[in-house]
């Protein structure tokens, strides 16, 4: 038999007649609908209040096919970034390590601490080899693939690699270094390579925006932007030959080797250096390397395979307002010449000392930095055309410039034949790169002893080299110069006041 279930439906589990429920239900469901009725009602009213107090947003929308801002710096920096590349360098450096492998140290019985110290020990230990990794940036500079960068980010490197923009890495080679100005020129080999616009760094003016490009940190190309603080910085310490550009720009380690770039997204300069004040970080004093002088290393490199400098032969000084009422010249300007070298181009041209040299081919010289500057940058064998102040009035000299020597030759050209008690020791002036391999200020003077007999009178007394001498029976001691004169008029057992690792001491030879 069929079960009929089309008049009934099942409620909380029970089967009803259609009939039955309707009846007995009827005023229940009447009062439902009535209450679903009047809540329609009130949420219709509420919905109604809300949108009146909160109207629908109108926005309005930029249009895609608008320009970007004239004032948005995205069109250089969309130019300039395939232009900049990332350095990673490693070179093998021999670290130390136990002579029988790592041994810890024991503790030392306190009997024998007051006789050895707690480092006795480690003076056993032998070098071992390592591996060291450093970053930093490069700017492609010709379509034949030569990389500017700083000197310190390849230095020593016996493996370069360079990514592009677009993550082509290639092996890159040194093409050629200058210390003196942290300079490094590298190739690679490359098709259609992007290549920056090399703009005229002479032309920077303070207060010109400056684009600071590179990779900090290794963290992928970054743009950082700021104004040019300065121009013409010297005297810090960094370099041998220095004229940076200062900008604010922030600069982080792995920026080194970067571009400076103006607003109209040309090379002004290579970033070099920060003044961190022991933070590692930015503080908004960043240093780079004039793309003129740049390009002028780079040129003489390509060419020559070396730098090869301009070189006059005078020992040089600014020129303070107390100088220049002595020598009566209107204005502290120029560089005083405080020695002339024996047989320098600057002697066979008759510069005499006490002159101040004011121009060289007509260009003003404000300082004995700017001059040290400019013979550098010019070629050896030209003529330098020079005006001097002497005796109260000016004077013109043409020198024929020579080939600086190297520092080895100075070195030699330096070296003190006195004969007695400081017979068998050589000096040379010291100089920033003195400064980074000895740990002493900048402002340190004195000449450095860089060769001394193990059997001679100064080694008896205790003198070893890269002591520096800044005394000669208490007369101070500038340079080479003033060192082998101190030394001629010396008596026997002359007494030398020397900074050894920062700490002065007396030395009685």
């Amino acid at each position: 038999m069929q079960r009929k279930v089309a008049n009934k439906f099942v409620i909380w589990g029970k089967n009803m007649d259609t009939e039955r429920f309707w009846g007995r239900s009827k005023g229940i469901v009447l009062a439902a609908c009535l209450a679903l009725i009047v809540a329609g009602f009130g949420a219709a009213r509420l919905r109604s209040d809300m949108n009146t107090a909160n109207p629908p947003a109108s926005l309005k929308l930029a249009n895609p096919n608008e320009e970007a801002s004239r004032n948005s710096f995205a069109p250089i920096v969309k130019k300039v970034l395939p232009e900049v590349v990332n350095i990673s360098s490693s070179k093998v450096a021999r670290t130390p390590s136990e002579l029988y492998g790592r041994v810890p140290e024991m503790p030392m019985d306190p009997f024998f601490r007051q006789f050895f110290g707690n480092n006795f020990g480690r003076q056993f230990r032998m070098p071992r080899e390592g591996r060291e990794r450093s970053l930093g940036s490069g700017v492609i500079v010709s379509p034949q693939g030569y990389i500017l960068t700083n000197n310190h980010v390849v230095e020593g490197a016996t493996d370069i690699r360079v990514m592009t923009a677009d993550k082509h890495e290639y092996t890159a080679r040194i093409v050629g270094t200058d210390p003196r100005t942290d300079i490094a020129v590298l190739k690679i080999d490359g098709k259609n390579l992007p290549y920056i616009t090399i703009g005229d760094s002479s032309k920077v003016q303070v207060g010109d925006y400056a684009l600071a490009v590179g990779d900090p940190f290794g963290v992928g190309e970054t743009v950082t932007m700021g104004i040019v603080s300065a121009t013409g910085r010297t005297n810090l310490g960094i370099e041998d030959y220095e004229d940076f550009i200062q900008t604010d720009a922030p600069i982080n380690p792995g920026n080194s080797g970067g571009a400076l770039v103006n607003d109209r997204g040309e090379l002004i300069g290579i970033n070099t250096a920060i003044l961190s004040h022991g933070s590692g970080g930015s503080q908004g004093v960043g240093f780079a390397i004039p793309v003129n002088l740049a390009r002028n290393v780079m040129e003489q490199i390509i060419q020559n395979g070396k730098v090869m400098r301009a070189y006059l032969g005078v020992s040089i000084q600014d020129v303070t307002p107390v100088m220049a009422k002595a020598f009566s010249e209107k204005e502290a300007q120029g560089a005083l010449v405080g020695d002339v070298s024996s047989g320098s181009p600057a002697q066979k041209a008759g510069l005499q000392k006490g002159d101040i040299i004011l121009e060289v081919n007509g260009k003003p010289m404000a300082d004995s930095n700017q001059l040290r500057m400019t013979i550098s940058m010019m070629a050896p064998d030209a003529t330098a055309n020079l005006k001097i102040w002497r005796n109260g009035s000016e004077h013109d000299v043409a020198v024929k410039l020579g080939v600086l020597p190297t520092e080895q030759e100075q070195a030699n050209s330096g070296q003190s034949n006195s004969e007695g008690a400081l017979q068998g020791i050589s000096v040379e002036n010291f100089t920033p790169q003195s400064s980074r391999e000895l740990g002493l200020p900048s402002n340190t003077t004195g000449v450095v002893v860089t060769d001394i007999k193990p059997s001679s009178p100064a080694a008896d007394s205790g003198l070893r080299e890269g002591d520096v001498i800044q005394e000669v029976n208490h007369q101070p001691i500038k340079d080479v110069a003033d060192f082998n004169r101190a030394i001629s008029k010396s008596v026997q057992n002359p007494l030398l006041l020397v900074n050894r690792q920062g700490t002065t001491l007396f030395v009685a030879v």
